[in-house]
């Protein structure tokens, strides 16, 4: 008999007159456990670590061997009865331990998000970080620079407004 599932997470369904339905319904309660709330240790691991605690979760990195073989992209999952894996869906975020920030699944692998606890990245580079310290205004100077001065101080105004220097 084929199972039954549901589309987005793959749980299976219980079927009209189906035999041992707790089993089905164990298996979607694993699943679940899996991908609520979602947390990971790694996404670095191709092959499973050799002592995982049950309710331990990774993302299943390239070139998978082992129990792990054939699952890259994976969130692997293990249980007192072994390995749980969940095929994520485009714009499944999970948190990933290891890394400090979540990591974002776009249909074809999982990547990095831009919001991290060590400042803000835009395609992998750091473009904000904690703020520095307060740069004191120009003063003095001849009149030939005073066209300077404003456009400094213009500049040095709109880095306090974004937060990126102190005030």
């Amino acid at each position: 008999m084929t199972m039954i599932q549901s589309d987005r997470l793959a749980l299976p369904l219980l079927a009209a007159g189906q035999a041992e339905k707790e089993l089905a319904h164990n298996e979607a309660l694993l699943r679940l456990d899996i991908v609520t709330q979602s947390a990971v240790e790694s996404a670095d691991l191709n092959t499973p670590p050799p002592t995982p605690a049950s309710g331990r979760c990774w993302i299943v990195a390239a070139g998978a061997s082992g129990g792990w073989a054939g699952r890259a992209g994976a969130i692997a999952g293990w249980t007192d009865n072994g390995w749980r894996f969940v095929q994520p869906a485009p714009g499944w975020r999970v948190w990933v331990a290891d890394r400090n920030h979540a990591m974002r699944y776009d249909g074809t692998g999982w990547i990095d998000e831009d919001a991290r606890s060590g400042g803000y990245f835009v395609a992998g580079i750091q473009v904000l970080a904690a703020q520095q310290a307060a740069i004191a205004n120009p003063a003095g100077g001849a009149t030939s620079d005073s066209e300077a001065r404003v456009a400094i101080t213009s500049i040095l105004a709109a880095l306090r407004a974004h937060g990126l220097i102190a005030t």
